[in-house]
């Protein structure tokens, strides 16, 4: 195993499922601030302190999964949770990831009226500012791997300013992150240069999986065929459990971009069909944003609430599985040929740029939402921003566990926010 954990750190199938679960449930426990902290509190954990995997196989990683569907931080931990111990270790990876912020919205749902808003908590603003501090020591970490020189520090920074002047040009976020990618992928085939660190880096770093293509191919092909069988079962037979199927599988298959994109189609989906209220999709919404893990489990509220067909505990179980069944399908299907791509000269030029506009990416989405909601929004700025720069300082010189520099910042931030 390389010292460095940019280099070919990991190996494939070494680990355990119950390790895999044991490590995802105190991230699912702890990660708060939404998909691009998450992605900073993995890079942490199985990179930086485990060794799971290298630098530029975790950055191949995530810039694989901003091209699939579905919540990318949630496929980032399947993918590990695959390499590391299987097909089991992806489901105890989403399971690890998942099921605290489920479960805990579930309770919600139970509970919606008695709980009360979240908006202005301390306690919340304080977590919101560890985030800063988390997405930022992953911002300078993965800048000092994948942009070292002068050509991919320039295609990092331009693709932050092209990720942050996208709305003004009245550009989908979502839209716009995705194009950022291809174009960075366009100009590292055609700008980066061999000695530009492109050549070697799929073998020195490479990310193996316990999958063959057989099974890669048939999970897409029961990804594409649960996407038209679905409708037409819920159409035919009326079943109220098929409906809520059909609703929240193609909330997982047809967004890009995260938790955040997904709400306008989940609410579409279930406001005017009168499947739950506004008020109580407002309520879970807030709710959503006060727990850790990915927004997506929302879907585990929304089923639970929900008018029609199965609802409490059940009606949760089968939101909760349909909507990240796509991203699981999608992961095992695409990552044995994502394997072989990633080792191809010109595809590794063409990842060298990905992977700087990668660091362009998190570095536009540490100014905005990050920054601005966990700092500039909150109600007390210049506290806030005191908050982020001891996280920051505790997470970088001290080595501090993000886990608990998030438990501090959320003492803190009830005591001073």
């Amino acid at each position: 195993m390389s010292s460095h954990p940019g280099q070919g750190a990991g190996t494939r199938g070494t680990g355990t499922a119950r390790e895999v679960f044991a490590t995802f449930l105190r991230l699912g426990l702890t990660s708060f601030g939404g998909p691009v902290a998450h992605l900073g509190y993995f890079r942490d954990a199985f990179v930086v302190r485990r060794r799971w995997l290298g630098e530029a196989a975790y950055a191949d990683l995530v810039a694989l999964c901003q091209f699939l569907p579905g919540p990318a931080s949630s496929q980032v931990g399947m993918a590990i949770g695959l390499r590391r111990a299987g097909v089991r270790g992806l489901l105890a990876a989403w399971a690890g990831f998942t099921l605290p912020s489920a479960v805990l919205l579930v309770a919600f749902a139970y509970g919606v009226l008695a709980v009360g808003p979240t908006a202005g908590a301390g306690w919340l603003a304080g977590l919101e500012a560890a985030a800063v501090a988390v997405v930022a020591q992953a911002v300078l970490g993965m800048a000092r791997t994948l942009t070292p020189d002068l050509r991919r520090a320039v295609l990092g920074a331009l693709a932050a300013a092209a990720t942050l002047l996208a709305p003004l040009a009245g550009l989908p976020v979502a839209l716009a992150q995705v194009g950022v990618i291809v174009l960075a992928g366009a100009a590292g085939l055609l700008w980066l240069r061999r000695h530009d660190g492109a050549r070697d880096a799929g073998a020195a770093d490479p990310f193996p999986v316990p999958v063959g293509r057989r099974a890669a191919v048939a999970c897409l092909m029961v990804f594409a065929a649960l996407l038209v069988a679905l409708p037409l079962l819920a159409a035919v037979t009326g079943d109220g459990t098929a409906r809520l199927a059909d609703l929240f599988y193609r909330a997982g298959s047809l967004v890009f971009g995260g938790g955040h994109v997904v709400l306008p189609l989940l609410q579409a989906e279930t406001v005017p069909t009168r499947l739950v209220a506004d008020d109580q999709f407002l309520a879970g919404y807030g709710a959503a944003q006060a727990v850790p893990g990915p927004l997506f489990t929302l879907a585990a509220y929304l089923g639970a609430v929900t008018t029609s067909g199965p609802t409490g505990v059940v009606g949760a179980a089968v939101a909760l599985v349909a909507v990240f069944l796509p991203s699981g399908l999608l992961v095992v299907g695409a990552l044995p040929f994502w394997e072989r791509l990633r080792r191809a000269p010109g595809a590794r030029r063409a990842l060298a740029g990905v992977n700087a506009g990668v660091v362009g990416l998190l570095a536009a989405a540490l100014y905005d939402p990050v920054l601005t909601q966990g700092v500039l929004g909150a109600r007390e700025p210049l506290l806030a921003l005191a908050v982020a720069a001891a996280a920051f300082v505790a997470l970088v010189r001290w080595a501090a566990p993000p886990w608990a520099v998030v438990l501090a910042a959320g003492l803190l931030g009830w005591w001073v926010l």
